[in-house]
């Protein structure tokens, strides 16, 4: 690692007009990308910039570049790219500030910076690029389904999935899957929440890490907003801006009228599906890459599972299978 920042130091030399470059940390990211702030950068006449460590045998810096300039023409505030290195895997960014959503939602403003995130996700479905992007088909989403099996059941919690419990977790995948597949599809930021909307003074939020983007179901990025694994809200308040999307979503032709008797269920076993993922994805960051800060989320992002799982006959045994096989050993972990 030191050698790349010494190599990503050399690089921006070049863009900054031979000036050595002081570079603080400024994000602590779930994946290979490393973020630095440049504190000295004339070329922008003091005004801050992201440099950006992304290892291309580890990260698509190419996804990212591409991404980056289709959501900026159609209006979002996502970093400009000033400048790039596929190769070395090295950008120079625009930086969106240091003020996440989630250290400054609170109940006085969360309705309009909620509001302001639903607006945007609303360009993104109407107006995001759908060309070039994967297709969050059925292998995908079963793919996922399975890091909750490897990284969280068997990983983690070394849970031996005994004969009666397989047949009723390959039962739920289906009806998930399906569930998935029957929605209307739209481009997919597949991580728009707390942790990646910046709270910024114009073009509110800034939209972070959108380079994995899909071709997927309309509800995916809605229910990452609003049963966020970082924060969670009163169920009231989930639903009336859960209603407020659909309203907005009607109006701009992303969804129509007779969604609606679907939607609440779409909306709600999308989570299911996200949540038992990212459960996942917390376990595999605590066991593979040292970061056992993660297990902290793991009793909210499940207890959406177990929540929402009660409301529908065909997911209580998953509920069930939740509260009563992982929440105690899941304790015992957050608690070790």
């Amino acid at each position: 690692m030191a050698d790349r920042t010494e190599r990503l130091r050399a690089w921006l030399r070049g863009y900054l007009d031979g000036e050595v470059p002081v570079l603080t940390p400024a994000s602590a990211d779930a994946s290979f990308r490393r973020y630095w702030r440049l504190s000295r950068h004339p070329s922008r006449g003091g005004g801050s910039l992201i440099a950006v460590d992304a290892p291309p045998e580890r990260e698509d810096s190419a996804g990212f570049v591409r991404l980056a300039r289709a959501l900026r023409a159609i209006g979002l505030n996502v970093p400009e790219v000033y400048a790039e290195d596929l190769a070395q895997g090295f950008l120079l960014v625009g930086d969106l500030g240091e003020r996440q959503y989630l250290d400054q939602l609170h109940p006085n403003n969360a309705d309009r910076l909620y509001g302001d995130a639903i607006g945007a996700l609303i360009a993104l479905q109407s107006a995001g690029p759908r060309e070039g992007l994967p297709d969050y088909d059925e292998p995908f989403l079963r793919r996922e389904l399975g890091i909750f099996d490897e990284w969280l059941l068997d990983g983690l919690l070394a849970l031996p999935r005994a004969e009666q419990d397989r047949p009723m977790l390959e039962i739920t995948y289906d009806l998930l899957v399906e569930s998935a597949l029957a929605q209307p599809r739209v481009c997919v930021h597949r991580d728009f929440h707390s942790r990646n909307l910046m709270l910024t003074e114009q073009g509110n939020p800034g939209i972070l890490d959108f380079q994995d983007a899909v071709l997927g179901p309309v509800s995916y990025d809605l229910v990452s907003l609003l049963r966020d694994c970082y924060i969670d809200w009163p169920e009231e308040r989930v639903q009336s801006w859960a209603d407020a999307y659909f309203a907005l979503a009607v109006r701009c032709g992303v969804l129509a009228e007779e969604h609606a008797a679907s939607f609440t269920a779409w909306f709600d076993l999308m989570g299911i599906q996200r949540h038992l993922k990212a459960a996942g994805i917390f376990a595999r960051l605590a066991l593979r890459d040292a970061r056992p800060d993660y297990l902290r989320s793991l009793p909210r992002t499940l207890g959406y599972v177990q929540q929402v799982g009660m409301r529908y006959p065909a997911l209580v045994p998953l509920a069930s299978f939740v509260r009563e096989r992982l929440m105690p050993r899941i304790a015992a972990r957050v608690d070790a």
